[in-house]
């Protein structure tokens, strides 16, 4: 409904209308989709512009943001890891991940001359499919090329109040309301200046700032500790990366090798029998102390494959919290989504309840990728799609998951994968894949003891994030 006259008014009804004015009809470009005048926008809007300290406009000459940018639509030509000067490249859902992680490569040349790595210290704002999703360029991301998909936000000062604000709900949606496409939804730059922010006392933007720069500080020493266990455990064992491993029995000129029938096991796809695989675990065999099984009990006390089930979503104050494998590569997954506890706590308890230094490894389409829980994702309800691994104690749980989460223990665990449509593996293949027990009980135990503790420095990360949005809430948005 367009009124000359009157300004927006909220109505208490099951159907959600507004009227607006037609001066905000052509503020926003002429826009007539209903999603641009979202009432919860208009209502955030609201909260904002009454808080205690003023607001202002997120772009403008006296603003926060001194830049807001995306990256050109380009052509992308990928290229192998291993090519010389490859960077990885990442989109806006990679660059959530606790650990960023590059799938797909392109020339550094090209990442330069297009303006696609991030400063320090730049929020980052996802533009394209899910809105609004937020990260910040720390240590850990810096390396990589980021998609065009990514908004860059250049802050003038405190980044770090910046990226607290964007990750409130008010702000929130109001991004969402700036979103336009019948099929993939998308936001542009300029749209940003249709955003308002709470000010706030120099010092109290301080204290948010540094608890969030904390917070990715924290993020990325937890990084440094697991490379520095990797690289421990490629040294005991003398591991090479696997692409140098050609695999024996391979034919020069057709892409085509022997097994033995003594070695079929029972699997006649030649995915299980690469011989890349095998060559991995002659060498671990060779190296290590001992090349036991996952099922071993030394090892693991149970993997737990939960049975598919029809989900019942309710209220957040009503379900538990639930995660997809998607979601166990990031430190806070913002969940939507809460299984009931009247209907699924039996299931809730025996497959689907996580605990601190359990282990997580996806059973199907991306094979292997793995999580470790850190403490405040206890009592979280994990997919069916999720395998969970009960490390036998704490003694192993830190090295156990460092070898899966490495490229060798990828390796193993994928060649166990299996279908025709979608790729899969359960409990039993898990159970079967190998690993070593080092000679040196002491590098194994430093292995160990650096997983645990870059585990606990992500839950002090997120605890220093959560206080951040708490002081923002409490201290500046809601402040009497």
């Amino acid at each position: 409904m367009v009124d000359c006259e009157s300004t927006y008014k909220l109505k208490e009804n099951q159907l959600k209308w507004c009227s607006v004015p037609l001066s905000e009809v052509f503020l926003h470009g002429r826009r007539l989709e209903a999603g641009t005048y979202d009432i919860e926008s208009k209502r955030a809007i609201s909260v904002i512009e009454s808080c205690k300290f003023g607001s202002r406009d997120l772009l403008s000459s006296d603003g926060p943001v001194k830049a807001a940018y995306h990256a050109p639509r380009f052509k992308r030509k990928y290229v192998p890891e291993t090519a010389p000067g490859a960077v990885g490249f990442l989109g806006s859902a990679e660059m959530l991940q606790v650990k960023p992680k590059a799938e797909k490569f392109i020339t550094g040349e090209s990442a330069e001359k297009l303006n696609l790595f991030a400063e320090k210290g730049t929020v980052l704002l996802s533009c394209s499919g899910t809105i609004g999703r937020i990260s910040y360029a720390s240590d850990s991301i810096r390396p990589f090329a980021l998609s065009q998909h990514i908004i860059r936000i250049v802050c003038k000062e405190y980044s770090g109040y910046i990226y607290a604000c964007l990750s409130n709900q008010f702000m929130q949606q109001q991004i969402r309301a700036l979103t336009y496409g019948a099929v993939i939804q998308e936001i542009e730059p300029e749209h940003l200046a249709r955003v308002i922010v709470p000010e706030a006392p120099c010092e109290v933007k301080e204290k948010i700032h540094h608890l969030i720069v904390d917070s990715y500080k924290l993020r990325d020493s937890s990084n440094f500790f697991i490379d520095e266990a990797t690289q421990l455990l490629a040294e005991e064992l003398s591991l090479p990366p696997v692409l140098d491993f050609q695999g024996s029995n391979v034919s020069e000129t057709v892409n085509a090798f022997c097994v033995k029938l003594s070695e079929l096991r029972g699997r006649v796809d030649a995915s299980y029998h690469i011989p890349v695989a095998d060559d991995i675990i002659n060498h671990l065999k060779a190296h290590a102390s001992e090349v036991t099984v996952i099922g071993d009990q030394r090892i693991s006390k149970d993997i737990i494959l939960a049975g598919v089930f029809k989900r019942t979503y309710v209220e957040e104050e009503y379900g538990y919290p639930f995660l997809g494998g998607r979601e166990i590569t990031q430190l806070n997954p913002k969940t939507e989504k809460y299984l009931s506890k009247v209907i699924h706590k039996k299931r809730y308890e025996k497959e689907l309840k996580v605990t601190e230094n359990m282990i997580l490894v996806t059973d199907r389409g991306t094979i292997g990728i793995t999580a470790l829980v850190p403490k405040h994702w206890n009592g979280y309800a994990v997919s069916q799609n999720v395998l969970k691994l009960i490390p036998a104690d704490d003694d192993i749980a830190g090295y156990l998951f460092i070898f899966l989460n490495s490229e060798w223990g990828m390796e193993l665990v994928r060649r166990h994968t299996y279908g025709s449509v979608i790729d899969m593996i359960d409990g039993k293949s898990l159970a079967s894949v190998e690993i070593p027990l080092l000679k040196n009980k002491d590098i194994q135990m430093r292995i160990n003891s650096l997983a645990l503790s870059a585990n606990r420095k992500r839950y002090e990360a997120y605890r220093l994030e959560k206080e951040a949005l708490r002081i923002l809430d409490e201290d500046v948005i809601h402040a009497k």
